[in-house]
């Protein structure tokens, strides 16, 4: 479905030109989970860019089943690391947010939207403005902000790094959950090894600056996935030393 080949990114700035990424190769397969590691700076937010189609790459080319991707797409949807709520809004305003700039049918997603912050553990939240939720609750907000219109491709930057430990695997969790139920092709940036591991159906393991893709690491673990002792931790465990090994 999402195929980039040879691509490379350089930024060009008075103080000179840095190269991001250098001649990626991958293919990503409809439906499937692949998590992408590596260093900071490492051209994976920017990997990202590339496929929502918010940058054009200087060498090589992006496609989304077959269709060049040159701007960005309605069913592409990419989810940040900071929630980026609007304050004057409720939750579910705010989750209905894409619903309203798209014009679509409004009393159709305003059950999906309940539905999906029920789903998060946000029943009796739905009224509440941002500052009366806590961080993990925004960020349960901003994840169903960015299904609601059924994306086909969904692109999260370090979407849970800003969070406490116990919250970021609740939602990691429950972001597996969803996935599961409905599963949109995911595109995830992380620097959680064990994150990447419970999530992913593939790992791409990029290279420090510029970013190459040093190996992809095919997780053969049967879901649903967690992150304390189970049947699969010695798989699980291994995996993620080959990760660690790699970065």
């Amino acid at each position: 479905m999402i195929r980039l080949a040879g691509v490379s990114r350089t930024f060009t700035s008075r103080d000179g030109d840095v190269e991001a990424l250098r001649d990626v190769a991958l293919e990503i397969a409809e439906s499937q989970f692949v998590a992408v590691v590596g260093r900071s700076g490492c051209g994976k937010s920017t990997l990202l860019r590339l496929i929502a189609g918010l940058l054009a790459p200087t060498g090589g080319a992006v496609t989304i089943d077959g269709a060049p991707v040159s701007r960005p797409r309605p069913d592409v949807v990419l989810m940040h690391q900071l929630p980026a709520l609007l304050p004057w809004r409720t939750a579910l305003g705010n989750v209905m947010l894409p619903v309203e700039i798209r014009r679509l049918p409004r009393a159709e997603y305003r059950a999906r939207a309940a539905d999906l912050l029920d789903a998060v553990g946000l029943t009796g939240f739905h009224q509440r403005h941002p500052y009366e939720l806590s961080g993990g609750m925004q960020q349960r907000v901003a994840l169903c902000r960015a299904l609601i219109q059924r994306p086909r491709v969904l692109l999260m930057d370090e979407p849970f790094s800003a969070l406490d430990a116990l919250t970021r695997e609740e939602l990691a969790t429950q972001l597996q959950a969803m996935h599961m139920s409905a599963p949109a092709t995911t595109v995830f940036v992380t620097h959680s090894i064990p994150e990447a591991v419970l999530l992913a159906d593939r790992v791409v393991v990029l290279s420090s600056r510029p970013g190459q893709v040093r190996r992809v690491v095919d997780v053969h673990l049967p879901r649903p996935r967690s992150f304390g002792h189970n049947a699969y931790t010695a798989q699980a465990a291994e995996c993620a030393a080959e990760l660690h090994e790699l970065l």
